[in-house]
């Protein structure tokens, strides 16, 4: 759905500050004092024998001409210097203005403003253009006193703005920011320029006294071409600057031009306070300031000769017009020192620039994990996430490509007026009024405003994305409510960089398209708008967020990554060393690793790592790391080593990584390559959901659960058992520590991943020696299957008993709907166990207490809707939910159904921790497949039998 197109605001003149206008008014004979003042910081405990803390604030005396004031004391100097500026306003009766100036107003500041720089005033000041002026005077001959007009365009802050009042396009085109002060320095009659050359200078030879060399040695600066023709590889160059020359000549020497005032700057790029710029060079007749050639200028994208001229990866970087080569560098002179200011840029640092400008690459620079990181898919919690947050990395993103702050608003959804109503068929919680506030993304990303907020009510949160023309880009809000303002916006801020991320995958796709794109994921766009900001993408970078796995070279195993269709995706077995500790990362677990990722020729290393982590802590299941590493970590257990190697990603997250290597691999030396990673599991924290129950439960729920199962298991004498959703093999790996009268053993689920986990803890236990006697080897099968419990496969009909334990809540709700009735319809087992959280015991989980007293327990409840358990949950029923799905599919297929749970006692509220319910079949039936349905396959990925074991891996 589209945006509705919005009307840009009116640029607006800036508003000269109350300190601006009094020296507008008296200049130097303003005279500011500063005086810092030591307040305690009341602790609420007086008479104290130690020392109270205290805090420095600053009042400012101001010194006029006429008379004096004293400011209120402020935090910041220069708070307290407009303070004291505005009340001296106040005493003249002098109003800022907030009028707009007239076009001449403008030019006559535009030349005010030019012939202040020239003056004596301004030469004493600690100015950026200071530098400049140095080796203005420094030139001998036919240049002596000459300063290029580039600079001046490009350094001074106040000229630019006035030159964008006067044209717009000035901002993003320098060509003609610096006509227009040409222009204006034909109007001043204390300022020269020469016809056909871009140089400006003082008509009266600029003061001796800021004579000053401030290049003490020769340096040399590592810098990047940029050329204009996309099939030219960006490469390195080194500029040599003597002690005796100014740099932009070298500059232009290496442009090719004549004299540095044919060399134009952009404005800084990357880091603000960075002196990164692109210099590239002037185009011709830029001297010509009638208005036709302002015309010309301000039209120049459209008008230039050729579209090859236009340096699109250039215009990527710093948004601004760039023609012809460009060379990028890091020198200049700023406001913190009069030393000429340098750093290299290499090449790792371009492509690092390039990666952080995709949706997630500021994510992977944060955590200094290029290649291993990802952006998570979820934000659970403020706990387990690592790295900057999503809210933090939308901004950064924003900035990155010009775009306006992002605006978030919140909606306040109070539990207790009107009172909460739980849907009988939707897990989601209905609340039949709401309110809301506004909160601007000036907020910072932390708790300050949970304490006051928490338990009155949830949060859901709104964000738009704004182009600097104040037209709204994108708009999101969450389909979930939280009780934590922080988890809101973070979540809401996670689902656009998200859609972001698919978005930039597809940069090129069409317009009509785009529209509907955004609706798939809960986004609405403004697609002209849109597919404007972001055109150049996909012919600047090619940064690919997927990679194809080759063949592991322990075990030669087909794999691949990069798809999210299990079905199509093929697993591979790592060689992992060490022996297992049973203590293994599973789905909501923090688990630390180290790794090293290397490039390799065959069995040959290539230079030094690209990347390496001595300790790397990131959630199972999140999506934080590549997905063939997060692959490998979930087979392993604690303690563990395993190696494994990959085809290659895209150059551009190579060369980022690669640091000072990145110049030595060019595109031949990287052909034929692959990435070898070597991996280790330091800490497996459990996930939160499991913390929780353990705090609570002894045994912990999990094993409460397994125990309920086994005690069923022995009580029906059943000896074939299949475990729909058997994740990692939990259940069928406990069930190998108890007596039961089991024989077969199958276990179904559509992750890979687990599958695969689970076969390694199957096979370890079934395969040992040990003494026949064992409970273990009365197992004579045991088989793992890949596929869906929703799908019918026949050899699967009429086991004894079925399990499906915490599995439900993890499918959509239709899906969970879809499953009883195919288990019970078509699988027919005759006892099937089914086991499910019991939402309403959430409140006592997450509050860290026990029922002990029903006026607790009232108090907790009414502050839901409390979060689910775990971040994969779709939904978590209540009672009266579960009873009436498991009824009702009870009576359809002639089964009869108990429930029961664990954790907790019958007959207290709110029941037990997890709900369960067994059914029983009331017949045996020769056949009770439905009519008209095929018999699906699962594919065995598996099998162990008491004579041999096969793997279809």
């Amino acid at each position: 759905m589209e945006i509705g197109e919005t009307q840009p605001p009116v640029a607006k003149r800036a508003t000269l500050t109350p300190k601006a206008l009094i020296h507008q008014k008296y200049g130097d004979k303003a005279c500011y004092k500063i005086e810092e003042v030591q307040e305690a910081v009341q602790n609420g405990c007086p008479g104290l024998a130690i020392r109270q803390q205290c805090r420095s604030l600053f009042r400012c005396f101001l010194e006029l001409p006429e008379f004096s004031v004293t400011s209120e004391t402020f935090s910041k100097k220069k708070d307290a210097e407009q303070s004291a500026a505005k009340m001296a306003l106040e005493k003249l009766g002098i109003q800022p203005t907030t009028n707009k100036l007239t076009m001449q107003e403008t030019w006559d500041e535009l030349v005010a403003r030019l012939s202040y720089l020239f003056t004596n005033e301004f030469l004493s000041t600690s100015h950026p253009l200071i530098g400049h002026f140095r080796v203005a005077v420094q030139r001998e001959g036919d240049f002596y006193g000459f300063v290029p007009v580039s600079v001046i365009a490009a350094y001074d802050v106040k000229l630019n703005n006035l030159c964008k009042f006067i044209n717009q396009k000035a901002e993003t085109n320098p060509p003609l920011s610096i006509a227009l002060i040409l222009k204006a320095a034909r109007l001043s009659s204390s300022i020269c320029t020469s016809e056909g050359k871009l140089w400006i200078w003082k008509q009266n030879p600029l003061s001796p006294e800021i004579i000053h060399s401030d290049l003490k040695e020769s340096i040399q600066i590592k810098a990047m071409r940029i050329p204009c023709s996309m099939e030219k590889p960006v490469e390195t160059l080194t500029l040599n600057v003597s002690s005796k020359e100014y740099y932009l000549d070298v500059i232009a020497q290496k442009l090719g031009v004549g004299d540095c005032s044919q060399v134009i700057i952009s404005r800084t790029v990357s880091k603000a306070s960075s002196e990164m710029r692109l210099y590239f060079s002037a185009p011709k007749d830029l001297y010509l300031t009638s208005d036709s050639s302002l015309e010309v200028l301000s039209n120049m994208k459209e008008t230039v000769n050729s579209q090859s001229l236009f340096n699109a990866r250039a215009h990527y970087f710093s948004g601004q017009n760039i023609y012809g080569d460009a060379l990028l560098a890091t020198v200049g002179y700023t406001w913190k020192s009069t030393d000429l200011f340098h750093e290299d840029v290499s090449l790792a640092t371009y492509y690092r620039m390039l990666i952080c400008r995709v949706p997630d690459g500021n994510y992977k620079l944060s955590r200094e994990a290029i290649v291993a990181a990802e952006l998570p898919t979820a934000f659970t919690t403020r706990s387990n996430w690592r790295g900057s947050f999503p809210r933090e990395l939308l901004c950064m993103f924003c900035r990155q490509h010009r775009l306006s702050e992002p605006i978030f608003s919140t909606e306040k959804i109070n539990p207790s007026e009107p009172p909460l109503e739980i849907s009988k068929n939707c897990q989601k919680l209905k609340l039949s009024e709401s309110t809301s506030e506004t909160e601007h993304a000036n907020r910072g990303t932390g708790d300050a405003n949970d304490g006051e907020l928490r338990g009155q009510g949830t949060f859901k949160y709104e964000v738009r994305i704004l182009s600097k023309e104040q037209d709204v880009i994108i708009e999101c809000s969450s389909e979930d409510s939280y009780r934590r303002h922080s988890d809101a916006y973070q979540s809401v801020a996670l689902k656009v960089l998200t859609w972001l991320n698919k978005y930039f995958k597809e940069l090129d796709m069409p317009i009509e398209k785009l529209s509907c794109f955004g609706v798939d994921y809960g986004i609405r766009v403004n697609p002209q708008i849109l597919s404007g900001v972001f055109a150049l993408c996909p012919f600047v970078h090619n940064v690919q967020q997927t990679s194809v796995f080759r063949k592991c070279s322990s075990l030669g195993a087909s794999v691949s990554a990069g798809d999210s269709n299990p079905k199509e995706s093929v697993v591979p077995l790592f060689n992992i060393e060490g022996p297992d500790t049973g203590m293994s990362p599973s789905s909501g677990s923090l688990t630390c690793i180290s790794y090293s990722i290397s490039l390799v020729r065959g069995m040959e290393y290539i230079g030094e790592p690209l990347e390496s982590k001595d300790e790397f802590e990131f959630e199972i299941g999140a999506g934080a790391i590549n997905q063939q590493l997060e692959t490998c970590v979930t087979q392993m257990s604690l303690d563990q080593s395993a190696r494994f190697t990959t085809e290659l990603p895209s150059r551009d997250l190579i060369l980022g990584a690669s640091g000072e290597s990145a110049e030595a691999l060019s595109l031949q030396t990287l052909q034929g390559c692959f990435l070898e990673y070597s991996v280790k599991v330091l800490r497996v924290t459990e996930p939160l959901e499991d913390r929780m129950e353990q705090a609570l439960f002894s045994p912990p729920l999990s094993k409460q659960r397994v125990e309920y199962a086994v005690r069923l298991i022995n009580e029906s004498h059943a000896t074939t058992l299949v475990d729909f959703g058997c994740g990692s093999g939990s259940l069928l790996d406990s069930l190998l520590e108890h007596p039961t009268a089991l024989e077969k053993i199958v276990g179904v689920d559509i992750s890979w991943k687990s599958l695969c986990r689970a076969a390694k803890i199957l096979h370890s236990k079934l395969s040992m020696d040990s003494d026949p006697k064992v409970q273990s080897k009365r197992i004579s099968s045991a088989i793992l299957y890949d596929g869906s419990i929703t799908d019918f496969d026949a050899r699967l009909f009429g086991f004894d008993i079925g399990t499906c334990l915490e599995v439900i809540e993890h499918m959509e709700e239709d899906q969970a709907s879809l499953f009883g009735d195919v288990v019970l319809s078509s699988f027919c087992p005759q006892i099937l166990i089914v086991s499910t959280p019991n939402y309403e015991y959430n409140p006592i989980l997450q509050r860290g207490t026990s029922p002990n007293k029903e006026d607790d327990l009232e108090e907790k409840t009414q502050s839901l809707p409390f979060k689910f358990r775990n971040h994969d949950h779709k939904f978590e029923w209540t009672r009266e939910q579960f009873n009436s799905w498991a009824s009702n599919l009870a009576s359809r297929y002639n089964y009869s159904v108990e429930f029961d749970g664990v954790g907790g006692s019958p007959g207290v509220e709110p029941g037990f921790a997890s709900q369960i319910a067994v059914f029983r079949k009331n017949t045996i039936q020769a056949d009770c497949l439905r009519d008209g349905k095929a018999a699906g396959h699962y594919e065995v990925l598996w099998e162990w039998t008491s004579n041999t074991s096969r793997s279809a891996l």
